[in-house]
Order: C-alpha cells, then sequence, then structure tokens
C-alpha cells in the first residue's frame, strides 16, 4: 500500500478550500472568507506571513495552532486544518462574521440583563475550558470573542496563550500582554509569575462593559491605566493585595477611596454587582477562578440566560435599519411637495406613524419575548401613550 507522502497531504488538505475575499490584515496575517468546497460551508482562513519572521514562525502563531488543537469546546473556536502554501502557513478556522465589540457598540441593539448572563456565562464556559486545560489566554477582549450566526459565543485569537503548567516557567511570563484596557493591575506592576486570574481580571472588565455599553477602564498608557483602575475601585494597600509592594515595577499612587460599583452601575443586581467586585479583587489569590465565577448565584437567579438564539444579532439589526429606511424614504416623499398627490395629509401622517412604530417595536417585541406579562403590557401602555394611538 502506498504512504501518503506530507508533501501530497499537504496539496489534499488545500484542494479542499477555496479562497474567495479577504477580510482582514494584520502585521503577520492576512484573514480570507473562504469555502470549503465539498460542503460549500463557510471557513476563514488566517494566513501566516512565515517568511517576513527572521527566525522561521512567529511563536504566537505556533501557540495558537497548540492550543487550538487542545481545546475542543462549543465556546472555543473550531481550528478545522492547517495546511502550507508558498512559504506561509494557513489555518483554517470555522467562520464567524461578528463579535461582541460591534455588539456593544451598535446602538440600535436593545438588549437585556438576559442577554449580558447569556454572553457572560458563555464567555467564562470558554474560559473555564482552557483553565482546566492549563492553558492562559492573555488577550481577552469583546473583539476576541466572536459571534456565530446562532448566537453561540466562541472565545478567538490564541496568538498570546501560554500554558502555565510548566513549573520551569515560574517568573518567566511577560508581563507585556493583555490589552491594556483589559489587563490586570499585578501585570501593570510588572508580575512574571502569575495565574488563570488574569483572565478573570480581562473577563470582569467585559462584564462591566456589556452593562455601560462603553469600555470602563480606559487607559491611555500603563501607569495612567493604573491611576483609572485605582479612581474606579480604590487605591490597594498591602493589607487589601499582600505583596504588592513587592512587584518588579510596583509604584506608589495617590490613595484613592474605594467608590460602590452601585455608584455607577445604578441598574445592575446586587448579585451582578457581587459578580462583578469577585472578578475584579486586586489581590489575585482571592479574585474569583473561572468555576467559582460560574457557581456564582448571579447565573441560577431571575432573569435566566437568553438561548443563545435568540441573542440580539447584528444581521437582525440591519434587517430592521433597512426597514426603517425604507418607511423613512416613504416618508420624505410623502412629506415633500407632492405630498397631497401621493396621498394628502393623512396619509403622511399614517407614514409618520408607521416610522415611529418601527422605531420602538423592537424594544418592546424584545422585552415582551423575555420579560413576564406584566412588563410587557407596561412596555405597551408606554409606547401608546407615546404615539398616540
Amino acid at each position: 500500500m502506498d504512504v501518503e507522502t506530507p508533501d501530497t497531504a499537504n496539496r489534499r488538505t488545500e484542494s479542499r478550500y477555496r479562497k474567495d475575499r479577504r477580510v482582514g490584515e494584520g502585521t503577520y496575517a492576512v484573514v480570507y472568507e473562504a469555502t470549503e468546497t465539498a460542503t460549500g460551508r463557510r471557513v476563514a482562513i488566517k494566513k501566516i506571513k512565515v517568511r517576513q519572521q527572521k527566525d522561521g514562525l512567529d511563536v504566537s502563531a505556533l501557540r495558537e495552532i497548540k492550543a487550538l488543537q487542545e481545546l475542543r469546546h462549543p465556546n472555543v473556536l473550531e481550528l478545522m486544518d492547517v495546511y502550507a502554501h508558498k512559504g506561509n502557513l494557513n489555518l483554517v478556522l470555522e467562520y464567524l462574521d461578528s463579535d461582541l465589540e460591534q455588539i456593544v457598540k451598535d446602538r440600535s441593539l436593545v438588549f437585556t440583563a438576559a442577554d449580558i448572563k447569556s454572553w457572560m456565562l458563555m464567555t467564562l464556559r470558554g474560559v473555564e475550558h482552557c483553565h482546566r486545560n492549563w492553558i492562559l489566554h492573555r488577550d481577552l477582549k469583546p473583539n476576541n470573542l466572536l459571534l456565530a450566526a446562532n448566537g453561540q459565543l466562541k472565545l478567538a485569537d490564541f496568538g498570546l496563550a501560554r500554558e502555565h503548567a510548566d513549573l520551569n516557567c515560574a517568573g518567566r511570563m511577560t508581563s507585556q500582554v493583555v490589552t491594556l484596557w483589559y489587563r490586570a493591575p499585578e501585570l501593570l506592576f510588572g508580575a512574571r509569575d502569575y495565574g488563570p486570574t488574569v483572565d478573570i481580571w480581562s473577563v470582569g472588565c467585559i462584564f462591566a462593559e456589556l452593562m455601560l455599553r462603553t469600555p470602563y477602564l480606559p487607559g491611555d498608557g500603563e501607569m495612567q491605566q493604573l491611576d483609572v483602575i485605582f479612581r474606579a475601585l480604590g487605591t490597594p494597600t498591602e493589607e487589601d493585595w499582600p505583596g504588592m509592594t513587592k512587584l518588579p515595577q510596583y509604584v506608589q499612587y495617590r490613595a484613592y477611596p474605594k467608590q460602590p460599583l452601585r455608584m455607577l452601575f445604578k441598574a445592575a443586581g446586587q448579585d451582578a454587582l457581587d459578580l462583578l467586585a469577585g472578578m475584579l479583587r486586586f489581590d489575585p489569590a482571592k479574585r474569583f477562578t473561572a468555576r467559582e465565577a460560574l457557581q456564582h448565584p448571579y447565573f441560577q437567579n431571575s432573569p435566566r440566560p437568553t438561548p443563545h438564539e435568540r441573542l440580539p444579532r447584528i444581521d437582525a439589526a440591519k434587517a430592521r435599519d433597512e426597514e426603517i429606511a425604507g418607511v423613512k424614504r416613504k416618508l420624505d416623499a410623502l412629506l415633500g411637495e407632492d405630498a397631497m398627490q401621493l396621498g394628502g395629509e393623512s396619509t403622511a401622517c399614517q407614514c409618520l406613524c408607521s416610522y415611529h412604530l418601527l422605531t420602538f417595536a423592537y424594544t418592546a417585541t424584545r422585552l415582551a419575548s423575555l420579560e413576564d406579562g406584566a412588563t410587557t403590557k407596561r412596555v405597551a401602555r408606554r409606547l401608546s401613550f407615546s404615539m398616540g394611538v
């Protein structure tokens, strides 16, 4: 029996996919939307520019491949294939066309406490799976949390991922990881020996961002980032965080008083605030683990997490916006010079009502589908009163 050579196997793998269009490019990689020819399934191909690396393959690419090969979970991006082409390495990944950052920034989308709980639950399940397999993600942020068409959230971009079970690595890891706004304070103080709770701090920042619809701790540099953190959460003492003053880059900061989270997160339930506080504890030894966060009463209390199939999506928002834009165009025509010929004042008035109703109905529909009957009636009454219908 003939044994397939590595080169033949590589060409066979490459032939299974067709690149359709470029969707993004970074310093060391280009991402394409592609098709699996046998099934018609959309996939993403991440081409890593190996030839631009002086010492061969970039270590971040190796880490990403290794992590994704080891992690198989509904809330972790799937690595389907790997092949080489013209000196470049190509990672074939499942295709997800939106991310949590887009959801947060899209003000046309309305989401509820139950929606936030669902996104947090999926994020923490993915993180817990990573940590159970001794992998730190080290770059959790909203645009690295991708969303499938069915609403399923998946952790992506494992270029900074690192195993943390190796005792030989103790004290040798870099602190220059995690995007600044989501970076834990021990990293900002230069810690080189750290564990999974650096990811939990990032998840806490994401949780706060979902509730606020804006980044919670946006600093302009490492020193200013710590100032932003201490202004928001109070400056820790050695008693709050034993060993803080011995960290490599520790400097003393102005003593800011601790601010109650309730002052900023006015609409949040007490269970949500308690979970947030547990993920944003300064002392890494006291900070929640992913498993502890998943076991928090927040996830058992009402409202129940929205099923992922019913979560707000970018494509749904676009469809609604197109419908509203169509009514607006009709309204503009009716209110123009030829308004009387097109149907007169009553028709224009009717169209105006349609436009407003379309704009507000989405909010009512989202709430009515998730809340109890009394809430539904209150929303309906408010809409009726504001519209005069």
